[in-house]
């Protein structure tokens, strides 16, 4: 070991712990853009179910994935006015996120709606739907779009939440 100048060398020949990351969990993911029309709904909803049942996520957790999807992307087809919408599906092994996003703004939309199918139908409670349902949402709105984010926690079979 050497020692120039009288200092001990900062390469002395002592063994330093060998710096390494924490390992990550491997998430999984499936992606689609669609345009932003009412066919979207049940298309990006599929989508959601077909990743979730590839990826073996539960049973409950994948209805509420569902259902979660076809309220978001609701949202940006009725209100963003954007040409296309877009969901990314994340599984982490501990929950299941959804994230939709448009690159719309906001629209105002009448109350009443011209649609046979919605003829008494509720208005105004999805995103109060998808807050209860999930164990964490947050909505990301800016002058380029809107980003929605949904978390879906994973229950053990016969666990209580």
């Amino acid at each position: 070991m050497a020692f120039p100048d009288g200092f001990p060398s900062l390469t002395a020949d002592r063994r330093r712990p060998h710096p390494t990351a924490p390992p990550q969990p491997s998430c999984l993911r499936a992606l689609c853009v669609t345009e932003a029309v009412a066919a979207a709904v049940p298309e990006l909803r599929r989508f959601a179910r077909r990743a979730a049942r590839q990826w073996a996520v539960p049973e409950d957790a994948s209805d509420t994935l569902a259902l979660v999807s076809g309220e978001l992307v609701t949202n940006a087809v009725l209100h963003s006015g954007s040409a296309d919408v877009t969901q990314l599906i994340v599984f982490d092994g501990v929950a299941v996120s959804v994230e939709v996003a448009d690159s719309g703004r906001w629209l105002v939309r009448d109350a009443n709606r011209s649609t046979t199918e919605d003829a008494g139908a509720e208005f105004g409670r999805g995103l109060d739907l998808v807050r209860a349902c999930t164990s964490r949402f947050t909505l990301h709105p800016s002058a380029v779009g809107t980003r929605a984010v949904a978390r879906i926690s994973i229950r053990e079979p016969g666990a209580r939440q």
